[in-house]
């Protein structure tokens, strides 16, 4: 494929930003080509000439998302010491989670419709990484050093922990009230709680 031209990648930039306006507001179902042309600010045919289909469009910014979504954990550390790497981990999961809220919604509508543009992936390169994850907190737990507990079922936790605060913001924010922090206090729960979990 040719490289894109500095204006073709800024389009091609603000088609992906609109879309994601656009599918975490209203999801795959509920989005057209004509919103998210608008969100970008592009004409509908600009739009189809970097995309062939709104599905084209959902499925990039999916495969993209799950890129950045499954990046912390794959920078965890064998060799690091395991608790720094697990609260490192969940640290990152609570950023990712202030920091793109879009993301994690759109991931969740996905989910919720039966991932049928992920089941690919989610079968395949998701289960993989995770594999590989799970095997190196068996092997902390298998040393001593880290308590024991089912690795897939940890991982499973922090990802619900951690993208609550991004997906039901609101509520958070609505429950705890006016000038408080809920990531940052979300973040100083968190740690102290998996901290006690895995302490050996």
């Amino acid at each position: 494929m040719p490289r894109m031209t500095r204006i073709q990648q800024k389009n091609r930039d603000l088609i992906m930003d609109g879309a994601l306006n656009v599918f975490s507001a209203n999801g795959f179902r509920g989005t057209t080509i004509d919103q998210i042309a608008r969100s970008a600010g592009l004409s509908k045919p600009n739009v189809l000439y970097y995309f062939s289909s709104k599905d084209d469009i959902h499925r990039t910014l999916l495969t993209e998302l799950l890129d950045m979504w499954l990046a912390p954990m794959q920078q965890i550390d064998p060799a690091g010491d395991p608790m720094s790497e697990m609260l490192g981990y969940v640290a990152a999961k609570m950023r990712m989670s202030r920091d793109y809220p879009r993301e994690s919604r759109l991931f969740a509508y996905e989910i919720l419709q039966g991932a049928p543009h992920l089941t690919q992936i989610l079968g395949g390169g998701l289960r993989e990484i995770v594999d590989r994850t799970v095997a190196v907190l068996q092997g902390w737990m298998d040393d001593g050093r880290l308590a024991r507990t089912d690795p897939r079922h940890l991982i499973f936790s922090i990802w619900s922990m951690t993208q609550h605060y991004a997906d039901f913001e609101i509520q958070v924010r609505a429950v705890l009230g006016r000038g408080r922090d809920p990531f940052d206090e979300g973040q100083a729960f968190l740690d102290q709680m998996y901290r006690k979990l895995l302490t050996p």
